[in-house]
């Protein structure tokens, strides 16, 4: 049986995710991304599901950076997953009387309009996770707390819902990655496949005019069509960045590992993170 870390606690979507990748696997839940990327690394878990982008709030920049810092670590799969929040309390307490909302940052604004409109006067408070706050509050009647969560974590706490889905748009989907040390590719005869892509992580050279449209064009004059390009701050000074890109298809042994090759010539620096699936998962 594998061991599978997860961002915890238990009832997070991160689990929700993990149990749909790994219905027969050990799942260890983590107090916070890196915990998941570090008991990769130091194989005290086979593979880690984390969060990477949100339809809403876009992505989830302490897994890019976390990538981009790792290098061992690579990308086996991804997974798509509708996300649904509700306003939950203690059932002791009353909706009337709620001082303080508690949930994770991405939770609190993916239902900003929301709470902002009906708990205008309520202060909101970042937790580690949605699943830590319905914890919380479950453990603390005596406070007059709410938490944005999902269903599970409200059955599992024992919790009342008093708002159903409050998030401020409908598509709203959260997209995760299978993460672990090997050049694996995850398969799933369960689960609807969604497409493929291969993940690669850019540095570019020293910084000059037309720097990136040199990276690019190596993408562009092999056909080769990208789903995403995300740029994080190398955090070395203004103006230094990396780059996450995701190139849509199987990896072609040949036409793809020239590019890596043509890369590499401009003296860019390239991790290849993967050529995954791109799975699709139940609310």
């Amino acid at each position: 049986m594998m061991k599978i870390a997860f961002l915890g606690p238990h009832a997070s979507f991160t689990q929700l995710a993990t149990a749909q990748l790994f219905p027969n696997e050990e799942l260890l839940p983590q107090t916070n991304i890196l915990d998941c990327f570090e008991a990769v690394e130091k194989g005290e878990v086979d593979k880690a599901v984390v969060p990477l982008e949100n339809s809403i709030e876009g992505t989830v920049s302490m897994t890019l950076d976390y990538l981009y810092k790792t290098s061992s670590i690579k990308i086996e799969a991804e997974a798509v997953m509708p996300i649904a929040h509700h306003l939950m309390i203690h059932p002791d307490n009353d909706a009337n009387e709620i001082e303080k909302i508690y949930s994770h940052p991405q939770a609190l604004a993916q239902s900003f309009h929301f709470l902002d409109t009906t708990y205008k006067n309520v202060q909101k408070q970042d937790f580690s996770s949605t699943a830590a706050a319905a914890k919380y509050i479950s453990e603390h009647p005596e406070l007059k707390r709410a938490a944005v969560a999902n269903q599970f974590a409200a059955n599992l706490y024992g919790l009342k819902i008093i708002n159903r889905n409050i998030q401020d748009f409908e598509q709203n989907h959260t997209r995760f990655i299978v993460i672990s040390k090997q050049h694996n590719i995850y398969n799933n005869e369960v689960l609807d496949v969604l497409g493929e892509k291969s993940g690669l992580l850019i540095t570019l050279p020293e910084d000059h005019a037309g720097g990136l449209h040199q990276v690019l064009s190596v993408f562009a004059w092999r056909k080769m069509n990208l789903s995403k390009i995300e740029s994080r701050t190398l955090k070395t000074g203004l103006g230094n960045y990396f780059f996450f890109i995701n190139v849509v298809g199987k990896w072609d042994a040949i036409l793809h590992e020239n590019a890596l090759e043509e890369l590499k010539s401009i003296h860019a620096e390239v991790d290849f993170l993967g050529n995954y699936k791109e799975f699709l998962l139940k609310s």
